[in-house]
């Protein structure tokens, strides 16, 4: 037991400020004695600054994290508190950005700490769709009792999900799954504004405005597999003018033999891949950055096929698309087309703040292929 000054508890704390002058019978008594079983309610704020200036100086980890983030304190009754949370967050993002190697650690973290590891634009994970197939997993994990389940997921999960960045694949079977604990209507209002707004992204219908406005705000993570922007064309050749971004973040990360690669794309049936690295060069022993296109086995389609390609990219001097590299290109089996020194300057140069390839930190290039002939291979011909 403690003997405390009423008049020092009224002053530091509004909750016993209310306690001793409201009429409640405490406020009567000489000498009350009160049990506390919850420190939370008591709002002693200096207390509470105390202890989390305290607690932000001791090192964190994932028990610590989910330990601050869960707990019920207002986050309004001192500074320090958010201060602590965010800390948390941070924490917690940095420590599982790495898809490949939380997906079965992350089955036990919270609902808060799925909330700041999702709300992390740092995410290691090949695409978007990944991260929609997790959250599902881990809310039948956690929330085995249905109509709960369908709300954590309505409410907590499904903005955490950035849409835009997903494949047109993972659209499809999301729309035509029958999957009960998942709000259909939802799920269907946030893709179709996505849709809308990637065919007319100057004029969002009214109905979807805020749906689509709500995903597209998102920037992409730090996706393994690039997303590219496509113009396809049917006549009168089969053509596809492909343009992807590249922070000077991400082309740094390539160095010294690393290769990053984008999504496949179709063009005549025939699936494609478009990539960059990092590689050394035999005049000069120097590392270059180079590009390359090549077919993507999983995809069906001709193995043998003859395109037209132009690599360019655009530079900040013009503000316009340069051709760097253009030829004809015979695809059979493992052959990749394309130049391992795009830029003809040494790797140093090439990512130098004063680069000209970079326009406001973002290396923009451009694909142009189109396929002038298809054969099908030998045995399939005879």
């Amino acid at each position: 037991m403690m003997y405390i000054n009423s008049a020092i508890l009224a002053a530091r704390s509004p909750f016993f400020l209310k306690l001793f002058s409201n009429g409640m019978k405490e406020s009567g008594q000489s000498h009350p004695t009160l049990r506390i079983a919850d420190s939370d309610k008591f709002e002693v704020v200096s207390c509470m600054r105390h202890c989390c200036q305290l607690l932000a100086s001791l090192p964190l980890t994932t028990e610590s994290a989910l330990l601050y983030l869960d707990h019920p304190c207002s986050m309004s009754t001192a500074p320090e508190v958010p201060i602590l949370k965010g800390a948390a967050k941070e924490f917690l993002a940095n420590e599982f950005k790495d898809y490949n190697k939380f997906q079965q650690e992350v089955m036990n973290i919270s609902l808060a700490g799925i909330d700041a590891i999702l709300s992390s634009s740092d995410l290691h994970v090949v695409s978007e769709d990944q991260l929609y197939y997790l959250l599902l997993k881990w809310a039948r994990v956690r929330y085995p009792e249905l109509e709960e389940r369908r709300k954590i997921l309505s409410s907590h999960l499904l903005p955490l999900v950035r849409f835009s960045h997903m494949t047109y694949s993972a659209f499809q079977r999301i729309l035509t799954c029958t999957d009960n604990d998942i709000d259909h209507e939802q799920v269907t209002k946030l893709i179709t504004g996505v849709l809308l707004c990637k065919a007319f992204p100057a004029h969002k219908p009214g109905a979807f405005a805020a749906c689509a406005t709500s995903c597209l705000q998102y920037a992409e993570r730090a996706y393994k597999s690039k997303h590219l922007k496509l113009v396809m064309f049917d006549q009168p050749c089969p053509q596809v003018i492909a343009y992807m971004d590249l922070k000077r973040e991400e082309c740094s990360q390539l160095f010294p033999s690393q290769q990053i690669l984008s999504r496949p794309f179709h063009v005549a049936g025939q699936g494609f891949v478009l990539g960059a690295k990092c590689n050394m060069v035999e005049q000069g022993g120097l590392y270059r950055f180079g590009v390359f296109i090549c077919i993507d086995h999983k995809l069906k389609g001709s193995t043998h096929v003859t395109v037209d390609c132009e690599f360019a990219a655009r530079t900040k001097t013009s503000g316009q698309f340069v051709s760097m590299v253009n030829g004809k290109c015979i695809f059979k089996g493992e052959l990749a087309f394309g130049r391992n020194d795009l830029f003809s300057t040494p790797w140093s140069t090439f990512l130098d703040d004063e680069s000209p390839f970079f326009v406001e930190g973002v290396l923009r290039l451009r694909v142009d292929l189109t396929v002038v002939e298809q054969t099908a291979p030998q045995s399939q011909q005879s």
